[in-house]
């Protein structure tokens, strides 16, 4: 997962921006579209928290026999680990393997602590597909009047 200064991190949420993990996290450089196999993305908040800046859900990943996520793999110097866990604050790191067509990547990714399913952000219209890569059609941008 760490090599040379840097780590891979697979990002499957608001992290698909270039420009928002760069916002704390500058040293982000894209390295392929992944794919997560047995996880799900699933929206929720944590614990009882019910007032976010998102105004309502965000993702996070459980995992689920048969499913998959895709996303992005990034590549971040270990300088920018601190930021990406504090960024991160409400969720726990986990080392997972993500499928690329470059074979497969040892990723740094994250999991929602003490999750609470509930309706995504109307945010993530945005987000979903909002990247310069191409990617599944799950990946691809949903038309303004869709609903997630």
């Amino acid at each position: 997962m760490t090599s040379g200064g840097s780590f891979l991190y697979f990002a499957y949420g608001s992290n698909l921006l270039r420009e928002r993990l760069r916002l704390q996290n500058p040293s982000a450089e894209f390295v392929s579209v992944g794919r997560l196999k047995d996880y799900v993305l699933r929206f929720g908040l944590w614990a009882e928290h019910v007032d976010n800046a998102w105004n309502g859900g965000v993702a996070t990943v459980e995992e689920s026999r048969g499913e998959e996520v895709w996303g992005i793999v990034w590549r971040l110097s270990n300088q920018h680990l601190a930021t990406l866990d504090r960024q991160e604050q409400v969720y726990s790191p986990l080392q997972v393997t993500v499928d690329t067509d470059a074979g497969q990547l040892l990723c740094r990714t994250y999991r929602m602590n003490d999750f609470r399913p509930c309706l995504p952000s109307p945010h993530y219209k945005q987000v979903r597909g909002t990247t310069d890569v191409s990617g599944p059609p799950s990946t691809r941008p949903l038309p303004a009047s869709s609903s997630v």
